[in-house]
């Protein structure tokens, strides 16, 4: 869950960060340019001053014009090699009457042209165009007027290279993108602790309803932190596992204690009809009929003792060689085996180890063997292999009995269920419940598959690795 809501709080602090970022940026470069602006509109009153001085000596055809015109010639020149700004008064018909350098004309088109024609009309030109910092032969041309008795007279033209402002604006944003990373980098540390925050409990809530899944029923949610909501929720949640430990409980004790209580009312009554038998004559059928049916319903109370205990017993998982245990158990078998007239093999690994509890592991192979002899006919075979896959330890116990339908395999393993087709074979339909509930208990599990052409193959699987580094 992190992994989406992470990337989802990045990406929406990003977007934040840079639609403020963006503005900044520009409004820095502005604020540059105005600056350089205001200074060109300061310079160009000054030379107005002097340019008016010119101008008003000319119109009244003093001696001393030409001598002001050249005072107003220098003034330009000390400015434009000072600071490397051109600058230039002009009449209105374009003709210089002070410039520097000497070459310099008005543009005659573009935006300086359209600066020319504002200022000629009275008014001082509007901001130049944005210059921005990869623009390196960028000009920042301002035209001012020169107003003499309420007319337009000249112009005050000034072209300043922007080199030094745009190594500003490059300066700032580079602060802007500095603050912005730095931003970035905390917002994305405080997100990081935000989603631990909130998921802890969800992470611990998840890995504790696992566990009740897989049978441990223990498992709790320690509710220290996170948001209101989840505490909450865990706190129903370890509610809601301690009334179903309790069902669950009570369950399994209500099955052993009635299966145990049960055991001596049914003995008494067995012992009953054995008296009864004797005065009966010999090989009467419904006598051995109600035998029959005593030790049926004896088996089936053992059975039920044995899954409550299977289930509520815990596990002494340790590591085990699991090949060596599988040719025990089919070392044992093999006498019953060969009474029945069915070939019971061993193949695959004879050394494989695996992370199990050997009595559980012994009792639920014990109850497949025995499973796979009861249903194969004579002649046939049944064959227990061992080989490992991946991070897991595989026994497969495969028959060749007449096995079971698609519709059956779903309910295999079911309580007291078995199939149609077989119930005038022995058994109480609890065998593969109990093993299955023994491999639960240490991480392990049993599947079913058909085993062609005729046959079932039943599957036990344990980890190879032990729970501490699971």
């Amino acid at each position: 869950m992190r992994a989406r809501l992470l990337p989802l709080l990045v990406i929406l602090m990003a977007g934040t960060l840079l639609a403020l970022g963006f503005p900044l940026a520009v409004s820095l470069a502005a604020g540059q340019q105005q600056r350089v602006v205001v200074d060109r509109i300061d310079d160009s009153a000054r030379f107005a001053a002097l340019a008016q001085f010119v101008i008003d000596a000319q119109g009244a055809g003093s001696t001393d014009a030409d001598e002001r015109r050249e005072l107003l010639q220098l003034e330009l020149a000390r400015y434009q090699e000072l600071y490397g700004i051109r600058v230039g008064v002009f009449y209105r018909d374009g003709n210089a009457l002070a410039r520097s350098p000497g070459w310099w004309q008005l543009p005659r088109s573009g935006e300086g042209y359209k600066a020319l024609q504002e200022a000629l009309a009275g008014r001082r030109s509007h901001d130049p165009p944005q210059v921005w910092p990869w623009q390196a032969d960028g000009k920042l041309l301002v035209v001012s007027p020169v107003v003499l008795d309420g007319d337009v007279v000249a112009v005050i033209a000034t072209e300043s290279p922007t080199d030094l402002m745009r190594g500003r604006i490059l300066r700032g944003w580079l602060l802007i993108a500095g603050g912005l990373a730095a931003a970035m980098l905390v917002a994305f540390g405080a997100a990081l602790r935000l989603t631990s925050w909130v998921l802890k409990p969800v992470q611990t809530l998840d890995a504790a309803a696992h566990g009740i899944a897989t049978g441990r029923m223990n498992s709790r949610v320690a509710a220290a932190s996170g948001p209101p909501e989840l505490q909450r929720l865990a706190h129903s949640f370890n509610e809601m596992a301690d009334n179903v430990e309790e069902a669950l409980e009570q369950q399994r004790a209500f099955v052993a204690d009635a299966s145990h209580q049960l055991r001596n009312p049914l003995a008494a009554l067995l012992l009953r009809i054995e008296l009864l038998a004797l005065e009966l004559p010999e090989g009467n059928e419904e006598i051995a009929s109600v035998r029959t049916e005593g030790k049926r319903l004896t088996q089936v109370l053992d059975d039920l003792l044995d899954l409550a205990l299977a289930e509520h017993a815990s596990a002494e998982i340790s590591l085990t060689d699991i090949g060596a245990l599988a040719a025990e158990r089919v070392a044992s078998w093999r006498s019953y085996a060969e009474e029945k007239g069915v070939r019971l093999t061993e193949t695959g690994r004879t050394a494989v180890t695996g992370w199990a509890d050997p009595i559980a592991l012994s009792s639920a192979l014990d109850a497949v063997i025995d499973n796979a002899l009861k249903f194969t006919p004579a002649g046939e075979e049944v064959e227990v292999s061992v080989s490992a896959e991946g991070r897991s330890v595989r026994v497969v116990v495969a028959d060749r009995g007449p096995g079971l339908t698609e519709d059956e395999l779903q309910r295999v393993g079911d309580r007291f269920w078995r199939s149609g087709r077989h119930q005038n074979i022995k058994g109480s339909g609890l065998g593969l419940s109990i093993s299955r509930a023994l491999l639960a208990a240490g991480g392990g599990t049993l599947s079913y598959e058909t085993n062609p052409p005729h046959g079932l193959r039943v599957t036990v699987t344990v980890p190879r690795t032990g729970p501490e580094t699971v």
